[in-house]
C-alpha cells in the first residue's frame, strides 16, 4: 500500500510538472533576474554617472517641493521617494484629481539627480523592472489572464513540490548524491540535489506567490461578505490594505507646512536616514495630510508610518505596520517573496536560489525525455517535448541576452525604444524555438549552447565598445553594481561554453555505438526505476 501510494505520487509529480514546466521555467528565470532589477536598470542606462552622489533630506525636500509646486500645484497627491543605496535617484510622482467622467486624473513621474536636483534624461528602457514584471505579467497578455495562468501554474508547482518530497525515500541522502557521467541517473541526481538544496526557498516562493493573488481565486468568498460590483471590491481592499482615509479637498486653501520638521520628527522615532517616502494628500488644502513611511528593514511588507496634518503639522497617527495577526502573516509572506528588505548577501542568496529552482525545472524536463527515449523511442509527443526543452532551457536565456544586446544596439532616440527591447527578446526566443524544431535534437542543443556562450560572454565586450562604463572603469572605481553585472554574464558565458564543449565531446565519443547505446539507455532506465 505504501509503495502504491508513493508510485501514484510519482506519477502525479511527473505530469503536474511537465504540463506547465516551460511556463514555470520562464517565471523562475525572469523572477530570479528581478531580484537585481535596480542593478540591471542602472546597467541598461549607461548615461548615469559612474559614482552617484547623495543629497541631504533637507535638500531633497526643498527640491521636491519646488518641482511639484511648479508641475502639479493642484494635484490630489504628491509622492516623494528619497534616494537609497539601490535606487539613488530622487523620485517624484503626482496624481491629479479625477475628471468629470469619473476616470482617474492624469499622473506624472520625474527622476532627479541626487547631486544637482536636475531632471535626469536617460535612455528609455524596460530595464530590470521589465524582467521583474514579466515573471507574473507574461508581458503581452492582459493582466487578469496572466494572473490566472501564473496562479494555475504556481498551484501545479506546489503540487510538484509536495509530491516530490513524498516520492523521495532518502531525501537527505539525495542532498549529497550526484553521480556525473551516468546519463539518466545523473539528471535524476541533479534534479534531486537542486530540489533539496533550495527546498525551503522553493516552498516559500511558491506558496507566497499564491498568496499574492489569492483574492483572484477567493472572489466568491469576498463577494459573499462584501457583495458584488466595483464598490464592494473597493471596500474590501480599503479594509484589507488599511489605507489612510482621504477626505478629499475641503476647498479651503491652506499652505502646506514645512516638511523638514516632519521628517526630522520621524527620524527621531525611527533613526537617521530611515525615512523612505513622503505621501502628501490634497497638498495646499485644509484637508491635506502628510504620510511619512520608513525604510523596509524586515520582511514585513507594510512600512511603519506617521500621519501628520498638512495644515498645522500635528501628529495625527503613528502606525507600527502591524494591524492584525492575519494581515501580518500576509505581509510577511509577500515581503519574503519580493525580498525588498534584503541586503547584498541575502539578495545574492535569493538570486542563486531562484536559479537553482530554474535549473531544477530544466533538469526535470531533460530527465523526462531521457527516460522516454529509452522506453518509447522517437514519438511525436516525445519530439515536441524535446524541442520545447531546447528552445526554452537554452533559447530563453539567449533571448534575455538579446534583450541586453538590444539595449546597447538600438538607437537611443528611436520611437518606442523600450518596447523594441522587449520585442527583440521575444523575437529571438521565437527564432530559437524554430531552430530547435528544424535542427536534429543533439545539434540543436550544442548549437544553442554555443550561441548562449557567445551572447553572454561577449556582452562585456559590447559594453566596452558602446559605453565608458566597462570593467576597466567600474572595477577600479569599486562600482560593484555595474561591475557585478559584467562579471555575472561572463560567468554565464563560461558555464554555457563548458556545457557546450562537454556535450560535443560526449557526442563524439558516443558516435558509432549504435544499438548498444539504446540498450544501455534502457538498462539505465530499468535500474533507476
Amino acid at each position: 500500500m505504501k509503495n502504491a501510494f508513493r508510485q501514484s505520487m510519482g506519477w502525479l509529480h511527473t505530469w503536474a510538472g511537465l504540463v506547465v514546466a516551460w511556463v514555470l521555467f520562464f517565471i523562475f528565470l525572469t523572477g530570479s533576474a528581478g531580484y537585481f532589477d535596480t542593478e540591471i536598470d542602472r546597467w541598461m542606462q549607461p548615461e548615469r554617472p559612474l559614482v552617484q552622489g547623495s543629497m541631504t533630506a533637507q535638500r531633497a525636500i526643498a527640491v521636491s517641493r519646488e518641482r511639484l509646486e511648479e508641475l502639479a500645484p493642484d494635484a490630489e497627491r504628491w509622492f516623494i521617494t528619497f534616494p537609497s543605496y539601490r535606487a539613488p535617484e530622487l523620485r517624484l510622482f503626482w496624481q491629479k484629481h479625477p475628471g468629470g467622467d469619473g476616470k482617474p486624473g492624469s499622473s506624472g513621474v520625474l527622476k532627479l539627480d541626487p547631486d544637482t536636483g536636475e531632471t535626469l534624461d536617460y535612455r528609455k528602457t524596460g530595464g530590470g523592472q521589465l524582467l521583474y514584471r514579466m515573471h507574473w505579467r507574461l508581458h503581452y497578455l492582459p493582466v487578469r489572464a496572466s494572473e490566472w495562468i501564473v496562479g494555475i501554474c504556481t498551484m501545479f508547482m506546489l503540487v510538484g513540490i509536495v509530491t516530490g518530497v513524498i516520492v523521495h525515500k532518502r531525501i537527505f541522502r539525495d542532498f549529497f548524491t550526484y553521480r556525473p557521467g551516468k546519463g539518466q541517473r545523473s539528471w535524476l541526481d541533479m534534479h534531486n540535489v537542486l530540489g533539496v538544496l533550495a527546498l525551503p526557498f522553493h516552498v516559500m516562493i511558491t506558496y507566497s506567490g499564491l498568496v499574492f493573488i489569492a483574492y483572484l481565486y477567493m472572489a466568491p468568498v469576498i463577494s459573499a461578505s462584501y457583495g458584488v460590483g466595483d464598490n464592494a471590491q473597493d471596500e474590501f481592499f480599503e479594509e484589507l490594505l488599511r489605507r489612510p482615509d482621504n477626505e478629499g479637498r475641503a476647498g479651503v486653501k491652506t499652505e502646506l507646512v514645512p516638511l523638514s520638521p516632519i521628517v526630522a520628527q520621524a527620524e527621531r522615532r525611527w533613526g537617521e536616514r530611515n525615512v523612505r517616502y513622503l505621501d502628501i494628500l490634497n497638498p495646499g488644502d485644509q484637508n491635506s495630510r502628510v504620510i511619512v513611511g520608513n525604510e523596509w528593514q524586515t520582511p514585513i511588507r507594510r512600512p511603519k508610518t506617521m500621519i501628520f496634518d498638512g495644515g498645522n503639522g500635528a501628529l495625527l497617527q503613528a502606525n507600527d505596520g502591524v494591524y492584525s495577526a492575519p494581515l501580518a502573516v500576509r505581509d510577511v509572506m509577500l515581503g519574503l517573496h519580493e525580498g525588498l528588505f534584503a541586503g547584498p548577501i541575502l539578495r545574492w542568496i535569493y538570486f542563486l536560489s531562484g536559479l537553482m529552482g530554474t535549473a531544477m525545472i530544466g533538469a526535470g524536463l531533460v530527465l523526462w525525455t531521457t527516460k522516454r527515449r529509452a522506453k518509447s523511442g522517437d514519438t511525436v509527443g516525445f519530439r515536441l517535448v524535446e524541442r520545447l526543452n531546447i528552445g526554452t532551457i537554452v533559447g530563453l536565456p539567449i533571448a534575455i541576452a538579446a534583450y541586453f544586446w538590444a539595449n546597447r544596439l538600438i538607437p537611443v532616440g528611436i520611437e518606442g525604444r523600450a518596447a523594441w527591447e522587449a520585442h527583440a527578446m521575444f523575437i529571438f526566443w521565437a527564432v530559437m524555438l524554430a531552430h530547435a524544431f528544424i535542427r536534429p535534437a543533439h545539434r540543436g542543443w550544442v548549437e544553442q549552447l554555443w550561441i548562449a556562450a557567445g551572447a553572454f560572454g561577449l556582452l562585456p565586450l559590447l559594453n566596452a565598445l558602446t559605453t565608458d562604463k566597462h570593467l576597466g572603469a567600474t572595477l577600479p572605481a569599486g562600482v560593484w553594481e555595474l561591475a557585478g553585472f559584467d562579471l555575472t554574464v561572463l560567468v554565464f558565458g563560461l558555464a554555457f561554453t563548458v556545457t557546450a564543449w562537454r556535450i560535443s565531446c560526449r557526442r563524439r565519443s558516443d558516435q558509432g555505438v549504435g544499438t548498444k547505446g539504446w540498450i544501455t539507455a534502457r538498462q539505465e532506465t530499468e535500474a533507476a526505476e
